[in-house]
């Protein structure tokens, strides 16, 4: 190479360290230490992030509940020809999966374990912990702590109105249903600002949600989905049980449940102690299971009844507005089958008047799948999605159908 060549591309990579080092400074200045490493040796969030952060222990419940079993041959085979696949455990095997459970009435159908997971083995929830964290907020109006789904979430977190008065206009059912009018980018240049990495990422997720939300539209107008109204629905947690939500999930969901093993739930910092509110329950796919079960129930377990029937309903039900192609973006439900609806922070799927299925789900393919028409319960973690979202939801849908 000419020595002209090889100066010229010494400066050219002394410009770009300069360059490099400057952004860094700048971000360092900008942004807590941890989280700048967070974003940039972490990078995209992966299903062993619970090994990576601090978090609040759950312990297995005093008396454990073990579903009955009954393996039938019929899932597998039904499941292979659905997907048009020779072997059912192959397919999931190739398609990252960890753990795969089949429970109708209440008897274990098919559990099976892959990708070097085994029934004791942890894994995680990603956004299926919203589901969870919807549950808790039931139970709270339930128990009285929060008077109800219309309370301005300013009734709680009053500091809000500081920054800005419309705070006031935005409900608790506001944040479960995803319409807020609360702003929320995933990506924005150059990369550290966009709101998935903050809300994954920031050590000190309690004043993110409270000093970097903005509002941008009426509430109530449109579904937008954004990881900032399960933070806001944590605190509001904590204010009125007094307790951490870790604790509040224990004893009202945990152990009633009886719930085999142990588990977590990630927190953002050690020095801030909050639940990342958008993911982070760490159990058993087992025990995710019981949490299924228990919304087929209709909220009882063990001879007892965790959540109201109503807020069962409520919180699943289809919602279908009348502007359904103006309130949901086109792009979110094209694919699923049937006519799909997002309630509560549970994903479902109208069949017919009175009927639909729900799930919870989250990123690399975490679901819990609930048919009540079929009293089936269908339990999916994962490394990833190995096919896509729409196309695990049809399985579960077309199995939930013919079974």
């Amino acid at each position: 190479m000419h020595k002209r060549t090889i100066k010229r591309l010494i400066r050219t990579l002394i410009v770009l360290a300069g360059i490099v080092i400057l952004a860094l400074a700048a971000a360092l200045l900008t942004y807590p230490p941890v989280y700048v490493f967070r974003v940039i040796v972490w990078g995209n969030s992966d299903s062993f992030d619970w090994q990576k952060f601090p978090k609040h222990s759950l312990k297995a419940a005093p008396v454990p509940f073990k579903f009955a079993e009954a393996p039938d041959d019929q899932v597998p085979a039904l499941f292979a020809q659905l997907a048009g696949v020779d072997n059912w455990e192959v397919f999931l095997e190739e398609n990252r999966t960890q753990a795969f459970i089949v429970i109708q009435d209440g008897t274990v159908l098919y559990e099976e374990y892959f990708n070097d997971t085994k029934r004791d083995s942890i894994v995680t929830s990603f956004s299926v912990a919203k589901s969870f964290t919807s549950a808790l907020i039931g139970i709270a109006i339930d128990e009285g702590y929060i008077n109800s789904v219309n309370d301005p979430i300013t009734d709680y977190l009053p500091e809000l109105t500081v920054r800005d008065s419309h705070f006031e206009n935005i409900t608790i059912r506001d944040l479960l249903m995803m319409s807020s009018g609360l702003e929320y980018k995933e990506n924005r240049f150059p990369g550290l600002n966009g709101d998935d990495a903050l809300t994954t990422y920031y050590p000190d997720q309690r004043f993110l949600a409270l000093q970097n939300t903005k509002i941008i539209d009426l509430p109530g107008a449109y579904f937008l989905y954004n990881k900032y109204h399960p933070q806001l629905l944590g605190m509001i947690l904590e204010r009125t049980t007094g307790r951490s939500v870790t604790e509040y999930l224990q004893r009202k969901i945990w152990d009633p449940l009886g719930m085999e093993f142990g588990g977590s739930w990630s927190i953002d910092s050690e020095a801030s102690d909050f639940e990342k509110m958008e993911t982070g329950v760490n159990a058993r796919a087992i025990d995710f299971a019981k949490f299924g079960q228990l919304f087929l129930n209709r909220g009882a377990s063990n001879d007892q009844q965790v959540i109201s029937q109503a807020w069962i309903k409520e919180s699943t039900k289809p919602y279908l507005p009348s502007d359904y192609s103006a309130y949901y973006p086109a792009d979110w439900f094209s694919d699923l089958p049937e006519q799909g609806y997002y309630q509560y922070m549970w994903w479902g799927t109208a069949i017919e008047p009175g009927s639909y299925d729900f799930m919870a789900a989250g990123d690399k393919g975490q679901f819990i799948y609930v048919s009540p028409r079929n009293a089936l319960v269908i339990v999916r973690n994962g490394i990833d999605y190995g096919i896509s979202f729409e196309e695990w939801f049809e399985l579960f849908y077309r199995f939930s159908s013919e079974f």
